[in-house]
């Protein structure tokens, strides 16, 4: 595959944020110093970040800002769920944006980073500049539901693997007993039940399917939080970032969606453009969900570029 990404860099600055009295979040800041600030939302929950992410922003006009959401990546405790929540996550980003002394940025979101991203929007939407959403997840119930049951439409072995890893009477309550295993103390009991949630959904996030991982490494971090917020419904009303959207409707959009993303159908994105008015949908024919796929690479780059020569058209006389 092409690597359409800018080159690697390293941040210039990074360091731990004490959120509350349980959780401290890393960050780190990279690119230009002096540039446009975006602040990356990964996905999962749970998923983290890596040194590719800085790659999708140009560093000579981006001041590229990415922290490990609660019990992610480098942030302590290392796969917590207790205060852990869609609105934890909401305040985590405030306190972010005040400690850098960041007016505004701009939002950028892949997966449930999307989710996390409105809801910061909707809430702050005097602090941002613009959204880059790729591979549209809104926190619904239907969307919950499609990733547990629908997706087997499409591939069935994936879902049968996850399914047989329980035991033929946990089955019919699926989210239930993985999140049971899934909080277990126990490193054989949580962490194979981690493998398979993890390989489930790598499974389905490319539009050429990944073999199943047999090498024993899975996140628990990506597992435990994500069927965390699964059985709690990502701590959202359903249809509420919908019923709240005419906060940031006024601000520019772009939107990036593979044509054929299993993990979060194209219909949500298709829904979420067209009550946006400022919002551009841009569908990537041949992908599928993961930001590793070559189309996806190049729209979001593209987005990045399009959003840096927006903004200073759309709004005057800001101090980053």
């Amino acid at each position: 595959m092409v690597d359409s990404l800018y080159p690697y860099i390293t941040p210039f600055k990074h360091g731990f944020l004490n959120v509350d009295t349980l959780h401290r979040i890393y960050w780190e800041q990279s690119g230009n110093p002096n540039g446009i600030p975006v602040i990356f939302l990964h996905g999962g929950p749970g998923g983290g970040t890596n040194p590719t992410h800085r790659r999708y922003f140009d560093p000579q006009h981006y001041l590229i800002i990415l922290f490990d959401q609660r019990g992610s990546g480098k942030s302590t405790p290392y796969a917590e769920t207790k205060n852990n929540t869609t609105w934890d996550l909401v305040d985590d980003i405030e306190k972010l944006r005040l400690y850098l002394g960041v007016k505004k940025w701009v939002i950028y979101g892949g997966s449930w980073g999307v989710t996390l991203a409105i809801a910061y929007g909707e809430t702050y939407p005097n602090n941002c500049l613009g959204f880059v959403l790729r591979s549209i997840f809104l926190g619904r119930r239907q969307e919950l539901d499609w990733f547990l049951d629908g997706v087997q439409n499409i591939f069935p072995e994936a879902s049968d693997r996850l399914r047989n890893f329980l035991p033929r009477s946990e089955r019919k309550n699926l989210l239930a007993n993985f999140y049971k295993r899934l909080m277990d103390p126990n490193n054989a009991i949580h962490l194979p039940a981690a493998q398979a949630w993890n390989n489930y959904e790598a499974e389905c996030s490319t539009l050429i399917p990944k073999k199943p991982n047999k090498s024993g490494y899975s996140s628990l971090a990506l597992a435990r939080i994500e069927v965390h917020y699964f059985i709690n419904e990502m701590f959202l009303k359903d249809q509420q970032l919908f019923d709240r959207l005419h906060l940031v409707k006024k601000l520019p959009a772009i939107i990036i969606q593979g044509r054929y993303d299993i993990i979060c159908p194209f219909r949500t994105a298709f829904e979420l453009a067209s009550n946006w008015p400022n919002a551009i949908l841009k569908t990537v024919a041949e992908s599928g969900h993961s930001a590793s796929e070559a189309g996806i690479q190049i729209n979001v780059i593209e987005a990045m570029n399009t959003m840096r020569q927006t903004i200073p058209q759309k709004i005057k006389n800001v101090s980053f």
